[in-house]
């Protein structure tokens, strides 16, 4: 690596037959840790194989994306690899293996558990986070961050919906090796690095309003809004011709609701072939949705991280980057300068299909945790 970091990271072009042995090379031996954030179009079984094999006695949490931050940015076809090292980080991992037969009270006690018998063992290390990924096809993101997020205390908690590129058929999980459909892994940390763990959007709200009015919440559709087909309701409100809809439309447009204060995005997936919505997180009906304001995308995610890394001495930012936020900078042919914010920032991570803050699962957001180098340490 150019720079001496705490944080271990690196990239590989993930059809190299060789990528565990680099990534090993470059990464070291001495991990509590290890999270790859693999390319959809990989043999994704064969990858974390290799890398259970290659990483023997390190936790080794995977998962498929849709589109890769490495090094140098927005990248495509490649295994990012992060690693927390074993003189900086304790951590205990979780499998929640089957998102819909969960028990959330079962789930919410051994949360507890896990953090107690964290907080034991790892005295020395005082700032913690905990760190999700999950299933982006389950639809169960909302239920299993409300019951972790009562077991977690105090302690701050993001994470990001696994992908498959912009298929959205079957995003997959792994943990040591073992590969899980329809599942998620909690990871809680505990280091000595100053964390931060934060989420931002480039959204405000606008002055117009709706109401929704016919929904399947169980599967995130919505059939009415204002009384009138979704699809074409929402497009009358745009002024827009509701057969041309597509992802860029969603990703131009989306919707934001007001929950406990604040404004999160509802952001649309696609429509379906008899004129419904279907959405990327929780909608219901009588929810009141308005149309976003954006702001630059480029000048905000430079501003935001500025303001996040500024008075410490920044080693690396892990980010989940909602997959709507890359095809709005690709439809603005902003890619290029989002780009050199990341490297600037030293952002490395993956493109989600919805990420998670807090006990809230949201869209078109980023979110992450910033790690500090420990006090004492050369940068």
């Amino acid at each position: 690596m150019a720079e001496q970091t705490t944080i271990r990271r690196a990239a590989v072009p993930a059809q190299r037959p060789d990528c565990m042995d680099i990534l090993a090379a470059q990464l070291g031996s001495d991990l509590a840790q290890l999270f790859l954030f693999v390319d959809a179009d990989a043999d994704f079984d064969k990858v974390v194989a290799a890398a259970g094999a290659r990483f023997e006695g390190v936790e080794v949490v995977a998962c498929t994306t849709a589109g890769e931050i490495t090094e140098d940015g927005y990248s495509e076809g490649n295994i990012v690899a992060v690693g927390f090292p074993r003189k900086h980080f304790q951590t205990s991992t979780l499998l929640v293996p089957d998102l819909k037969d969960f028990d959330a009270t079962d789930l919410t006690d051994e949360v507890v558990r896990q953090r107690l018998a964290l907080e034991g063992r790892a005295r020395g290390l005082p700032n913690a986070f905990a760190f999700l990924v999950i299933d982006g096809m389950s639809l169960r993101e909302d239920q299993l961050m409300s019951a972790i997020s009562s077991g977690l205390a105090a302690m701050p908690v993001f994470g990001g919906s696994a992908g498959d590129g912009v298929r959205f058929e079957q995003p997959k999980v792994a943990l040591n090796g073992v590969v899980y459909r329809n599942a998620a892994v909690i990871t809680q940390v505990r280091t000595d690095c100053e964390v931060k763990v934060f989420s931002l959007d480039h959204f405000q709200p606008g002055d117009a309003r709706m109401v929704v009015t016919g929904a399947e919440p169980a599967r995130r559709i919505v059939r009415e809004i204002n009384g009138r087909p979704a699809a074409r309701e929402y497009a009358r409100i745009l002024g827009k011709n509701p057969d041309y809809l597509s992802p860029f439309t969603f990703a131009a447009h989306p919707l934001v609701v007001r929950v406990g204060g604040q404004h999160h995005v509802r952001a649309i997936q696609r429509v379906t072939e008899d004129g419904a919505l279907v959405f990327y997180s929780a909608i219901g009906e009588g929810i009141v949705l308005t149309l976003a304001k954006a702001e630059n995308m480029a000048d905000h995610l430079d501003a935001e991280l500025d303001r996040l890394t500024a008075g410490g001495s920044l080693d690396t930012v892990l980010a989940c980057d909602c997959v709507l936020r890359r095809i709005e900078a690709t439809q603005h042919q902003q890619v290029g300068r989002l780009s050199q914010i990341l490297r600037k920032h030293n952002v490395v991570g993956f493109n989600t299909y919805g990420e998670q803050v807090g006990a809230k699962h949201v869209n078109q957001t980023m979110t992450g945790v910033a790690f500090f180098h420990p006090q004492g340490s050369a940068e």
